[in-house]
């Protein structure tokens, strides 16, 4: 069995909370502003990558009315609205969020994320508090380390 002097490295999560200031909303509102534009010109491609590979089968078809054109063509647009769907899921998701963000106070907490770290263990220590630990963030510089 261990001696009492010995410790034990074990890996934990860390959660990371943001204190809400305008700096840390406005590079929010950007970083979701951007999401956005780039959900747009995803699916502006997709309509118009989609349009060429259906002018591509008619055109390299003798006979565009031909059933077998008609299907291909058909299971395109069926691709297409599969990965239009899943685009604009996507962007609700990023427009839902972007409300939350608008809606935060200043001074308010909010969970950013997780960190992996590794803290030491020896007999005696209490488990739980030594996993549940947060670090708060104010524009970048821990403010605290919560534990337990």
């Amino acid at each position: 069995s261990m001696s009492d002097g010995t410790t034990l490295s074990i890996k934990r999560s860390i959660t990371v909370r943001a204190v809400v200031t305008p700096a840390w909303k406005e590079e929010a509102e950007r970083e979701l502003s951007n999401a956005i534009a780039t959900s747009d010109q995803q699916l502006a491609q997709l309509e118009q990558e989609g349009q060429q590979v259906v002018d591509e089968i008619r055109r390299q078809s003798a006979n565009p009315l031909d059933p077998r054109v008609q299907e291909q063509v058909a299971q395109v647009q069926q691709q297409v609205a599969a990965k239009r769907a899943e685009l604009e899921e996507q962007k609700r998701n990023v427009l839902q969020q972007q409300a939350q963000v608008r809606e935060l106070e200043m001074e308010q907490i909010v969970e950013q994320g997780q960190i992996e770290s590794f803290c030491d263990l020896k007999v005696g220590d209490n488990l739980v508090t030594k996993m549940q630990v947060a670090v708060v963030v104010r524009d970048g510089v821990v403010e605290s380390i919560e534990q337990g």
